[in-house]
């Protein structure tokens, strides 16, 4: 793909957008700063204002589309009735976001691209923090399996996206990814059901340590 010619506006967004084609060409790893800048029509020290290198860049287009993420997943369990199907859509649309764009879903989930302080609004750990609240509320959960259990349940989610992403599990369709991610759910949320009452280890990420300290 050429140049597309940057003019004015949005200089930080171009470069964005141009990384995050680059991304899907060649990798996380395949391209520079520089070649982001000349694929806008800018010069690298232009794009030196906005970022400071490429690992600047590359946590910052991390944040653009974990947040991203996190929209698809909100407005897919907005759209669904009951605790339960929104629970199952909110993971069902994160394996199809990652499974659409594998190469970017590698970069933004890759340790070296987080970002210890900024915020992503709404995080795909948080949707699926308050779908896991909403079934409790519901009854669908009960109350000594709801800590924590979101980490299982990202677990298991992020489980199936990768599996399939890097081919060593086959699906035939779309909607049989799906069916797979809400069998795997499901059994997660019977089993949590189950599960006998002792003090788990409390799991900890890069965001919820923030959470907590934004919070404090």
């Amino acid at each position: 793909m050429g140049k597309k010619g940057y003019h004015h506006g949005d200089l930080r967004g171009a470069l964005l957008d141009a990384a995050e084609e680059l991304v899907r060409e060649r990798g996380a790893e395949g391209w520079s700063l520089r070649e982001a800048s000349a694929r806008v029509g800018v010069s690298p020290s232009a794009a030196y204002h906005h970022f400071g290198s490429r690992d600047a860049l590359v946590r910052a287009l991390s944040v653009r589309v974990l947040t991203r993420l996190g929209e698809r997943m909100a407005q897919a369990a907005a759209a669904q009735a009951g605790a339960r199907r929104s629970l199952m859509s909110a993971c069902r649309a994160y394996v199809r976001w990652t499974l659409e764009d594998p190469a970017v879903a590698r970069l933004a989930f890759a340790a070296p691209a987080r970002d210890r302080d900024t915020a992503i609004d709404p995080h795909p750990h948080d949707v699926i923090d308050a779908e896991l609240d909403r079934l409790a509320e519901a009854g669908g959960l009960v109350p000594g399996a709801r800590p924590a259990a979101e980490f299982a349940v990202w677990a298991a989610v992020h489980g199936v996206a990768t599996l399939l992403a890097d081919g060593l599990m086959r699906l035939d369709t779309p909607e049989a990814a799906g069916e797979q991610t809400e069998r795997v759910v499901e059994a997660l949320l019977t089993g949590l059901a189950q599960e006998p009452a002792r003090p788990w280890p409390t799991p900890r990420s890069t965001h919820t340590e923030r959470r907590t300290r934004d919070r404090g």
